[in-house]
């Protein structure tokens, strides 16, 4: 009997692999991340050709025609060129005025800065063709096993199989390592139950309330003690490892946005439940794991060098609150606060000695800190220092010692100095009242100093703008 049993298992196992369409399966699924990766970079792709335009728009010394190749001497291409120009800052500034309005229904207008909302407003064209390629693709999957019977596709079928072999066959299971061949079997079967799954979209479903993990999720259970080599207690962190952490990682190259929040917070929160939920296979050794996080960091870097711009104006420009140049600096500015704050919610996640590179050395110091130099000094300018501070982990300076920040944010200490010290000299000769305020400014630097534990900066401003009140500045932060 149990000989019988374990050859009509074998049969079984034989056909249920000849039956899965493993290289239909590819195809359905690579289409379906090369759907979503083809809008992803065609968003990508409109943000910069919009910071370009309105680079080139309020640079008094650019040249557009270097920024329009293959000139004729006629100028054809020129025209041809400015036309698209038109076109793209007619539809830029039609999607903001939607997001203005929308905002302004919401009650969401006081509090916004721009630069934080993400522009990722799809045509209907684009959003038509997108759904067409998508029912598509979800329409050929649903025809992969159409003429194979169910016992050979079905996870719930495949699991009761195999799970009356184990009960009742046990030693003959286990000799054949079912354990083990069970994951590969049941890969495809999952990969093509996921093909849709991406848990950057709206109201995605989680993946653990999914019906091919509620089938497998008590397989191997049974009342009798388990063995401590049985590979069947590991069944779904071993799927989780070789189907989930893949998908992620292809989602995390190529259709994860770092400018997004939204984007960022769903991806973090995916990563920090499986690092979470699945520590035997999740972790810093797991080849898989490294390949997720290195396609991470490959993204964020990738962000760093194509996406990031801060335009530089004379002062004298920027004095117009109203003008082009100043909303396009203005706007540049909090994008770039976005994007910090994006990164840093990696923390926890990536090493500190990475999160600071790529945040501070990569994009305070090379692009913001640039920016608040190119600023006015003034309550403004104190304002964006307390945004920027305000994306820093707090755990970075719980166990400082001694009086110094991370060496990362010397330069951001140097630049709050000097912004003490400048409006301390622009209060000179000002009204009684002036001066109280700028006295007030230089005491909400010495609390950002302090909120880093910068306290030789803060004692240095202190000292030399006569603060009394050091003590309860620093306990106050």
């Amino acid at each position: 009997m149990a000989s019988q049993t374990i050859k009509h298992m074998k049969i079984f196992l034989l056909r249920s692999i000849v039956f899965l369409q493993v290289p239909l399966i590819n195809e359905l699924e690579s289409s379906m991340h090369q759907l979503y990766k083809q809008r992803a970079s065609r968003l990508v792709q409109r943000r910069q050709d919009d910071i370009k335009d309105e680079s080139s728009e309020f640079s008094s010394h650019s040249n557009k025609a270097l920024m329009a190749p293959n000139l004729d001497s006629f100028g054809r291409d020129r025209a041809l060129y400015q036309e698209h120009v038109k076109r793209r800052t007619a539809e830029r500034e039609a999607r903001r005025a939607r997001r203005r309005l929308a905002r302004e229904q919401s009650g969401k207008m006081t509090d916004h800065l721009e630069g934080l909302s993400s522009d990722d407003e799809e045509t209907s064209t684009d959003t038509t063709n997108f759904n067409m390629e998508r029912d598509r693709i979800l329409k050929e999957s649903s025809k992969v096993f159409e003429d194979v019977l169910e016992n050979f596709y079905s996870i719930d079928c495949i699991k009761s199989q195999f799970e009356a072999w184990r009960s009742k066959y046990f030693s003959s299971y286990k000799d054949a390592y079912i354990g083990l061949c069970l994951p590969k079997l049941l890969n495809p079967l999952i990969r093509l139950q996921l093909i849709t799954w991406n848990p950057l979209e709206d109201n995605c479903q989680d993946f653990e309330s999914m019906l091919w993990f509620e089938s497998l999720l008590f397989y191997g259970c049974e009342e009798h003690e388990q063995e401590k080599d049985d590979a069947d207690v590991s069944l779904l962190p071993t799927i989780v490892e070789r189907v989930v952490l893949p998908k992620l990682t292809v989602l995390a190259e190529n259709i994860w946005d770092p400018f997004s929040t939204t984007h960022t917070s769903r991806m973090v929160a995916v990563t920090q439940k499986l690092i979470n939920g699945y520590p035997s296979v999740i972790h810093a050794e797991n080849k898989n794991t490294q390949m997720l996080l290195k396609a991470l960091l490959l993204r964020m870097r990738r962000t760093l060098d194509d996406d990031v711009f801060m335009p530089l104006y004379p002062k004298n420009v920027l004095e117009n609150k109203n003008s082009g140049p100043y909303l396009f600096f203005q706007r540049q500015f909090w994008s770039s606060v976005k994007l910090l704050g994006n990164f840093l919610q990696w923390h926890g996640i990536l090493s500190n000695k990475t999160l600071q590179e790529l945040s501070i050395d990569g994009l305070l110091n090379r692009y913001i800190l640039m920016a608040f130099q190119n600023s006015e000094c003034g309550e403004d300018s104190i304002k964006k220092a307390q945004h920027v501070i305000s994306c820093f982990p707090k755990q970075w300076f719980t166990n400082l010692k001694g009086n110094k920040t991370i060496s990362h944010l010397e330069n951001l200490c140097r630049y709050l100095v000097h912004l003490a010290d400048t409006i301390y000299r622009n209060s000179i000769g000002c009204s009684d009242v002036e001066k109280r305020n700028a006295r007030e400014h230089i005491k909400q630097i010495i609390k950002l100093l302090a909120s880093i534990r910068a306290l030789d900066h803060a004692v240095i401003v202190a000292n030399e703008h006569n603060i009394k009140e050091l003590k309860i500045l620093i306990e106050g932060k």
